[in-house]
């Protein structure tokens, strides 16, 4: 057993989601949303934080790491869950961070999505985009609709990865996974190449430059299910990320693309439970309609708000909403909210009275 292993059965019993490691320092936790030392352990030494990386390196990696000082990659420890992994260099040496990707993967129903996000399961084609910071669990959403597609249809779904994160056991479809860096070169190469892998359904794990986002686009113009992923924390500021990374001449045809394939627009940010006992999930939901579409084409981006205001109908809600949502039903942490929230001012009432607990 690796040492790192003895860490990471920790870390998944007591409900942590990141392990960090530095030298200098004791091996920490994130529990919660706080970050904790790991008691019974010594400070890292330089000797003996690379004992600790090393020994779960392949012989490839190890090169990798030595040469370029960063790597990422997934680990998997049997019974226990998968790691993604980020090793790096700072000031006093070598470093690492580990995040916990469960084995099983969670239903909408089991992570207390609101319902309308099943509805993106059913979808033919089109763009469907999951963002917000790191550590908001944006995978952990996706791989719940990709799950739902998984046990509804009989579709060939292909992720793109880096690293490769859930690993979906076929149930009625037929799923390929591919890892930048050990299966295909870049994300664009790789999503160039998945037009032509007969795919119903592409996950690429992160959008993130300007050629992996016009692939994206092209594909949903071409009938495809595009999901993908981008670190912002609104749908206007999503819209804006996408066609601003274009050059400008670019940007109309950008903005005329976009307005025909989005489908929608889930934003997410973690919330601290009320005691800091566990996280929940808020979400920002846009449906695209004709009059989300039109604004997209036209450049007028001050109106999805408004848009989605008015379709909270069809399930769309704002972020400050869903916020608002959680905090009166006594599930959210009415201080971390406020400190979250776009509109301050509307949480104010909250931060210095208590808050029903929940039912």
């Amino acid at each position: 057993m690796a040492q790192l292993d003895k860490l990471f059965t920790m870390l998944k019993e007591t409900d942590g989601s990141d392990l960090h490691m530095v030298v200098g320092q004791p091996p920490k936790m994130r529990i919660h949303g706080s970050i904790r030392n790991v008691e019974g352990y010594p400070p890292f030494t330089v000797e003996s934080m690379r004992s600790y990386l090393f020994e779960i390196l392949r012989e490839d990696q190890a090169k990798t790491y030595t040469d370029d000082r960063d790597l990422d990659f997934a680990y998997s420890l049997a019974g226990v869950a998968r790691f993604r992994c980020n090793f790096f260099n700072q000031n006093d040496g070598p470093a690492a961070v580990f995040r916990i990707i469960p084995e099983k993967i969670k239903t909408l129903t089991e992570l207390n999505m609101p319902a309308v996000l099943s509805t993106f399961a059913d979808l033919e084609h089109g763009l469907l985009l999951v963002t917000g910071p790191t550590g908001s669990g944006k995978s952990t959403t996706l791989a719940a609709i990709i799950n739902e597609i998984n046990e509804k249809y009989s579709k060939h779904i292909v992720t793109i990865e880096d690293p490769l994160e859930f690993v979906h056991q076929p149930k009625k479809a037929t799923i390929t996974h591919r890892e930048v860096g050990q299966h295909c070169v870049s994300f664009d190469t790789a999503l160039r190449a998945a037009v032509r892998e007969d795919p119903n359904v592409i996950l690429v794990g992160e959008m993130r430059d300007l050629e992996t986002i016009r692939l994206a686009l092209t594909a949903a113009e071409m009938g495809f299910l595009v999901f993908g992923t981008l670190h912002t924390n609104s749908a206007a500021k999503t819209i804006d990320r996408i066609v601003d990374v274009f050059p400008a001449e670019q940007q109309s045809a950008v903005r005329t693309m976009l307005a025909g394939s989005l489908r929608g627009i889930v934003s997410q940010l973690l919330c601290k439970a009320p005691g800091g006992k566990g996280r929940c999930a808020a979400n920002e939901i846009l449906i695209s309609n004709a009059a989300i579409s039109n604004s997209i084409r036209e450049g007028n981006i001050n109106m999805i708000k408004t848009a989605i205001q008015s379709g909270q109908g069809k399930g769309m809600q704002l972020m400050d909403d869903a916020m608002d949502k959680l905090v009166q039903a006594g599930k959210a942490d009415p201080h971390d909210v406020y400190m979250k929230a776009m509109d301050k001012n509307r949480f104010q009432k909250y931060v210095n009275k208590p808050v029903a607990a929940p039912a």
